[in-house]
């Protein structure tokens, strides 16, 4: 026997789907439809409206893989149509399960005025609400063909993402093109039984509630006459009308509903197809806010306002009328939303910096919080960056797609490295597309872990990635739920009305201190490797350029590139956004990003060049100069050049017994045996091994990498159940250069790696040079170092410190990261001695710790992640020749890692010339390192330094000035005073400065006129 609920959901399942839907557009008539098909890459508006188009018609397939078609579709309103509501319904053969991954339209008026965007479950066009009868409708569609690449599962290799592999076969059959009256009360009446029809579902079985939605859901479908849905539909409504106006219970939880459309600045798409992306969404939702007085939306990402002001003017006079108004609200402040792990310091700040400065120069808006729904985790270091840029909260989804532990809080204070601690919320709804569906609205009440304390969460609401945004029907279903028994209260606010309620009935929540680490998607710290070191070098090119036209400008005059460092940066940060710089984008975005990143490069080493020729005086002196861009010393100089050293010792190599060669500098002596594996590094001062015992360093390890799902995105942690160890070597030999080196030469399955291994004089480091002509197909390749080290925890670099994770998996949070991030260093120390590992350009890596038999001594093995091999979204990624560096650094302290690791991210330029080029500014302790030197944004000469404590310690330091300074101020990241700000006095000509452990400070200095 059928309890009451499955019949009534059974049976309004189908009178919905069968009936009442199909009624909604009781009366249609055919538009006559042409097409355009451009012949290359999207053209301008006015050329695409202009243009010749053929007659097609409804069933006709069209679009080429990323391609652009250009429709013209014409009519006449019906006489007899005169006082109803009109529509255009424009379905190009949209798959309304996959909004955002398909076909989308962007539609036109013959004056080339943007009217809204068309997609899955937005395929509408309003033409008259009353219509006259016997109007003409022309209307323009500028629809994109991109193909459908994501599937979710199973993930198949594809060629379609990129335009030079994807070939020309149509994507799309033309579904409907009609005009078409619409029925509002049976639109209405939808909405009325779906919202009950949810909710029904989500109450208890037992309740008052549900028996009583229950029956007027029930005679509301007696109601419906099959034969005449129009007809009967307002009556139907009737029956409905108690059970939707029954006031939620004054305990209920509250969602603070907020319009949005999260769209991935690139991802299965170029970043070129996601500028149309977002006119087609911001075209939707100004429409959206027009008709519907209740509805905020909210878009993050200056870069996507950047784009529409710049290629859809039109769309974005709408968006910044909307702004003005305070319904179209500009949130998060980044100029991506980006990944939050790899970004350097700098570069972190400067998202924020660009940001924010944007919707401030347009908007005159400064909004407070972090927007970040999709980022895969979250740096320790980011609540520092946050504050130092005016903001004081975050909001992200993401953390709730772990998969090992579930996080304790959804409302919480976060606490980083510097103990800055950031009000953050992670919306229960457990999506950033939330449609308003009766599940997803009881879920966030259900799923709330602060009941009892708090009961505000938010949910991001529309479709995103080209989905269209927020629906009118999301808008009618909240009106509902607006105050409805049984459910969660639902109201349009602004993600500051929001955190404003949430901070004041939560005036104490629980905090969190240290990484927001995602338990999925670790292989994007690996994947895509030359887009990650475009990005390292691009980071630390643009240091140098800033560093030295900054000296430049103040030392001769010499023009500081404002202009251009600026857009270089903007260029950056875009390619830093969140599937670009985690790997997990189609072909195309990364061929492009290779290409940005080399132009990136020639077009800042041309600022760096021209800098330095300014300050080294006569070229033609016959010397030569050294310049050092790290902020430690090197040659006697840091931030500074000075006359290129002279021999500066030896290194020596000598053949070892039994095959393979011993290096020794009088620092360290190292041994690398017949099969060029390192069995040795000795740190000859401290009279202590570096290597485990019976084990061998820089053993390049292969493993399977096949993982569950999202192959680009993850590494399971069963991929080290199997492992193959790279020991036999096709050549191992000594090079002759300016210290003692190795060459090593190994192939494997096609593919073949070549190292160099050097030990300089004078240098306490083994350098590791790798050169890997890569040809694996889903393959996972690490570097091994074994180490004679007993540590519980161990240090990775992040934005402005370091962060220290466990070496042992005592628990399920700790076994779980069993992939992490670091920076330029990861160090690891027992009291008095420690090691580093130093890099150029990797990220990720892992540490475990075993316990020998032999002595009951702990190795702690660390392993760099080189590079992978998945197939998809890009069916070629890592294929090809990539360079890393890293060093062995015994004996290492943690602020000896932080040399290193700036010195092997920052090689020394030698540069003819006669000139002592003095540092623009000096600072007294190593443990307070600049991390950049540069001109006010604003273009005033002022000098701008910053710098942070990167030991983990307290410390003091004076920094002195190389020019008279009139007056010295601490500021924000925008280099705007703060109020609250440490004394900054200049004393004989410098500044002491008491900084907290890890602590950030950005000072400006006016020059003396």
């Amino acid at each position: 026997m059928h309890d009451d609920r499955t019949l009534v959901e059974g049976r309004l399942k189908r009178v919905l789907d069968e009936r009442i839907r199909p009624a909604v557009y009781p009366e249609s008539v055919p538009l006559d439809v042409a097409v355009w098909n451009a012949p290359g890459e999207p053209v301008p508006v006015e050329e695409g409206i202009a243009a010749a188009p053929e007659p097609v018609a409804v069933g006709d397939m069209w679009g080429a893989p990323w391609g652009t078609s250009w429709f013209t579709v014409t009519g006449t309103v019906p006489e007899e149509w005169a006082g109803r509501t009109v529509e255009a319904i424009l379905d190009l053969g949209f798959d309304e399960n996959m909004p955002g991954f398909q076909c989308e339209g962007l539609v036109y008026r013959p004056d080339g005025t943007p009217v809204k965007g068309l997609n899955p479950r937005n395929q509408w066009v309003r033409i008259g609400a009353p219509a006259e009868g016997g109007e003409e409708v022309r209307l323009h569609i500028e629809a994109a063909s991109n193909p459908v690449i994501l599937d979710y599962h199973p993930f198949l290799p594809t060629q379609l993402g990129d335009k030079e592999t994807a070939g020309s076969d149509p994507q799309y059959r033309i579904a409907r093109m009609d005009l078409a009256v619409l029925d509002e009360s049976v639109w209405q009446l939808v909405l009325d039984l779906e919202v009950l029809g949810e909710l029904m579902h989500e109450l208890p079985a037992d309740g008052a509630r549900r028996h009583d939605i229950l029956r007027a859901v029930g005679r509301a479908l007696d109601r419906v006459d099959l034969q005449d849905v129009n007809g009967t539909a307002a009556t139907a409504r009737a029956e409905l009308a108690g059970v939707l106006t029954t006031p939620a219970e004054p305990s209920a939880h509250r969602i603070s509903a907020v319009g949005h459309a999260h769209i991935d600045s690139a991802w299965l798409w170029p970043l070129r197809e996601t500028v149309r992306k977002v006119a087609r969404t911001t075209a939707n939702m100004t429409a959206l806010l027009e008709d519907e007085p209740d509805f905020v939306f909210a878009m993050s990402q200056a870069q996507q306002f950047a784009w529409i002001k710049e290629h859809r003017p039109e769309v974005y006079a709408k968006v910044k009328k909307a702004v003005t108004d305070g319904r179209f609200v500009p949130a998060g402040g980044m100029w991506v939303e980006a990944d939050t792990n790899m970004p350097g310091s700098e570069a972190m700040a400067r998202q924020f910096v660009h940001g924010k400065r944007f919707f401030l120069d347009e908007f005159g808006i400064e909004n407070g919080e972090a927007w970040l729904p999709d980022t895969f985790g979250f740096a320790a270091g980011l609540p520092q960056i946050i504050k130092a840029a005016g903001s004081k909260r975050l909001l992200t989804q993401k953390i709730s797609w772990s998969q090992t532990n579930k996080f304790p809080h959804h409302t919480f204070q976060w606490e980083g490295i510097d103990g800055t601690r950031i009000f953050t919320h992670f919306p229960p709804v457990d999506t950033y597309n939330c449609s308003m569906r009766g599940g997803e609205i009881a879920h966030a009440a259900k799923n709330f872990k602060d009941k009892g304390v708090a009961r505000h969460s938010l949910a991001p609401t529309g479709w995103g990635d080209g989905g269209g945004g927020t629906t009118r029907e999301m808008v009618a279903k909240a009106a509902r739920l607006r105050d409805l028994e049984g459910s969660a209260t639902v109201t349009w606010e602004t993600p500051e009305e929001f955190f404003t309620k949430a901070e004041a009935e939560y005036p104490n929540p629980p905090v969190w201190v240290g990484e927001l680490y995602l338990e999925l998607h670790r292989a994007t710290l690996t994947s895509q490797a030359k887009t990650k070191r475009g990005n390292r070098r691009s980071e630390h090119l643009l240091r140098e350029a800033e560093l030295w036209a900054a000296t430049a400008a103040v030392r001769t005059g010499h023009p500081y590139p404002y202009e251009h460092v600026d857009r270089i940066w903007k260029t950056v940060l875009l390619h830093q956004f969140h599937d670009i710089l985690p790997g997990s984008s189609i072909a195309w975005v990364h061929r492009e990003a290779e290409k940005v990143y080399a132009a990136v490069a020639e077009e800042l080493n041309g600022i760096i060049g021209s800098a330095q020729r300014a300050l080294a005086g006569d070229p033609a002196a016959g010397r030569e100069l050294v310049f050092n861009a790290a902020p430690h010393e090197r040659h006697g100089v840091a931030a500074g050049a000075a006359a290129a050293p002279t021999d500066g010792g030896s290194a020596q190599l000598t053949e070892r017994d039994g095959g393979g060669f011993v290096l020794d500098n009088g620092l360290l002596q190292v041994e690398i045996d017949a099969r060029g594996l390192v069995v040795s590094v000795y740190d000859i001062g401290a009279e202590r091994e570096t290597v485990a015992p019976g084990q061998v360093a820089n053993l390049l390890q292969i493993h399977p990498d096949f993982p569950n799902m999202w192959d680009a995105w993850d590494v399971d942690e069963f991929y080290r159940n199997t492992v193959i160890d790279l020991t036999d070597a096709d050549a191992v030999t000594a090079v002759d250069s300016s210290g003692a080196a190795v060459r090593v030469i190994r192939t494997f399955g096609d593919s073949k790696v070549t190292q160099l291994l050097t030990l300089s004089a004078g240098a306490k480091r083994l350098d590791i040079d790798t050169e890997v002509d890569w040809h694996e197909t889903e393959k996972f390749l690490k570097a091994s170092f074994p180490l004679d080290v007993h540590a519980e925890r161990y240090a990775s670099e992040t934005q402005f410190g370091h962060f220290h994770r466990a070496t042992h998996t005592n628990t399920s949070w700790e076994a779980a990261k069993f992939e992490a991030c670091n920076h330029r260093f990861v160090h690891m120390e027992e009291p008095g001695w420690g090691v580093a590992l130093v890099n150029d350009s990797t990220y990720g890596h892992d540490v475990t710790r075993t316990v020998r038999p032999t002595d009951s001594g702990t190795t702690t093995t660390l392993r760099v992640s080189l590079l992978r091999a998945p197939r998809f979204p890009d069916p070629e990624t890592d294929q090809g020749v990539h360079r890393f560096r890293h060093a062995l650094v015994p004996g290492a302290s943690i602020g000896d890692a932080v040399r290193e690791g700036y010195r092997i991210n920052l090689p020394e330029r030698r540069v003819p010339g006669d000139a002592e080029v003095t540092p623009l500014v000096t600072v007294d302790n190593d443990a307070v390192v600049v991390s950049a030197v540069k001109l006010a944004d604003d273009g005033s000469g002022d000098v701008v330094v910053r710098l942070y404590e990167s030991t983990g310690g307290r410390a003091r330091a004076r920094l002195t000035p190389g020019f008279t300074a009139a007056s010295v101020a601490a500021t924000d990241l925008l280099e705007r005073p703060l109020a609250d700000a440490r004394r900054t006095e200049l004393e004989a000509g410098s500044v002491q400065l008491t900084l907290r452990p890890f602590e950030l400070v950005t000072l400006r200095m006016v020059r003396e006129a």
